[in-house]
């Protein structure tokens, strides 16, 4: 077990116990700490005792430093390119309620990877490599759309990864190979709503099915909100 390096009082709040309780457990635990165990009652050593076994184990090693989902290289990977996106959207003085369709990609699978919680060990990123295609498919389909629908823009995909790399080696790769200025679709109006409804509809079953960590998961899937 781990040794905690203050109190576990708001765990205590989390399970249910008064805040009489709560309160005179960090008062004890604070105690022993100054003045060590054998100067507390033995009524107080009992309740320190049964407060600390209704708490969680803390774990060492491994699992104690595993990493949340947000933490793990591909998620902020994509983090770092939507990030990009949304930085070179502010300069492009977009219409009110506008946003590019690839930014929402990036937006649609970030929602996923936090509600799903994927190990993206190196099963899933490699697997998930076969998202490429389908962003791409669904940006050629939001730039074919009509002017009333869709502003067609250009973003550099790769400088912002290209200046990451200057200053710290970054092994990331790029989200397109394509360098230089590409068309970078914008959605409008109604149009953005429409977008990402079909992007959930047919992101969803394919990230639970493509990668191996969520192959037997039984969770339900996310609310549209």
């Amino acid at each position: 077990m781990a040794k905690e390096l203050t109190h576990r009082a708001d765990e205590l709040a989390g399970l249910g116990w008064s805040a009489d309780d709560v309160s005179r457990y960090a008062e004890l635990w604070e105690y022993r700490q100054r003045w060590g165990a054998m100067n507390l009652e033995r009524e107080d050593r009992l309740f320190l005792r049964k407060a600390e076994a209704a708490l969680p184990v803390l774990t060492t090693g491994k699992a104690a430093v595993k990493k949340n989902t947000q933490d793990k290289s591909y998620y902020r990977w994509l983090r770092f390119h939507l990030d990009a996106m949304n930085t070179a959207q502010s300069q492009m003085e977009l219409a009110e309620g506008s946003q590019g369709a690839w930014a929402i990609l990036l937006e649609e699978e970030l929602r996923l990877l936090d509600h799903y919680q994927p190990v993206l060990g190196l099963p899933d990123t490699i697997k998930a490599k076969s998202f490429d295609a389908f962003r791409e498919q669904m940006a050629e389909q939001a730039a074919a759309l009509g002017s009333e629908e869709m502003q067609l823009r250009s973003h550099d995909f790769q400088a912002a990864l290209m200046e990451l790399i200057e200053k710290e080696n970054s092994k990331w790769r790029h989200l397109r190979e394509q360098s230089g200025d590409q068309p970078y679709p914008v959605l409008l109006g109604e149009t953005v709503d429409s977008f990402r409804s079909e992007v959930r509809n047919r992101l969803t079953p394919l990230l639970r099915q493509t990668l191996p960590s969520l192959a037997e998961t039984d969770k339900p899937d996310p609310d549209a909100d």
